[in-house]
């Protein structure tokens, strides 16, 4: 289970960054960054792929009430301009500068799960598989995945074609079979092979214009 072993090295104030996202073929990538608070933690806290989507709504709710909490959202067009990895590094990036917006105050350390970091003026340590190790990060890990989810719940009612309510944008069959039928929505990430190609097929059997 995840504990306080890492945040107990590191000067305070110390953040969890956590990203959602990056493997969907639609939607944005959404990173948190989360200062747990010095009382009051909320139990139950774990990396978000390991908890229900009931129990990571109910914690997220608590983060938000409790601790201090910054979000970071990168759209898919920009996605696409950047590549996932840098609008990852970017949406990290915002999450940050939001929860220092929350604290007023300067990070003192921040623990991002993964083994890159961003390039931050301030100290930062990579943790691979740092939603399942620091608390600080599970916390992070669970805030960006409910976020995202909710944000995908709500373009499932504009785009229902997709199923994005279940699939949340990953490359799900029936999610890859909606693709084929009715072609990429402008929420598509057109640089990933399978958008890319659905794009390409309803190009090509576009009418042409005579004259």
């Amino acid at each position: 289970m995840p504990n306080l072993k890492h945040e107990k090295l590191c000067l305070a104030p110390v953040a969890g960054v956590d990203e959602a996202g990056r493997g969907p073929l639609a939607g944005p990538v959404v990173a948190a960054a989360v200062i747990l608070p010095s009382k009051g933690i909320p139990r139950g806290l774990n990396d978000s792929k390991k908890l229900p989507a009931a129990e990571r709504a109910r914690l997220c709710g608590l983060l938000h009430s409790r601790a201090c909490v910054g979000i970071g959202v990168v759209e898919a067009d920009e996605i696409d301009t950047l590549n996932i990895y840098w609008a990852t590094m970017k949406a990290m990036t915002l999450a940050v500068e939001a929860l220092e917006r929350c604290l007023g105050a300067r990070v003192g350390h921040v623990l991002v799960d993964g083994n890159r970091l961003p390039k931050w003026s301030f100290a930062a340590t990579p943790i691979i598989g740092g939603d399942a190790i620091s608390l600080s990060i599970a916390a992070a890990s669970i805030v960006a995945k409910h976020t995202r989810d909710t944000i995908m719940a709500a373009h499932a009612e504009a785009h229902p074609h997709y199923g994005w309510h279940r699939n949340k944008g990953y490359g799900s069959p029936d999610h890859l079979r909606a693709l084929r039928e009715h072609g990429p929505s402008p929420l598509h990430r057109r640089s990933f092979r399978p958008v890319a190609e659905a794009f390409a097929a309803t190009e090509s059997f576009a009418p042409h214009t005579i004259g």
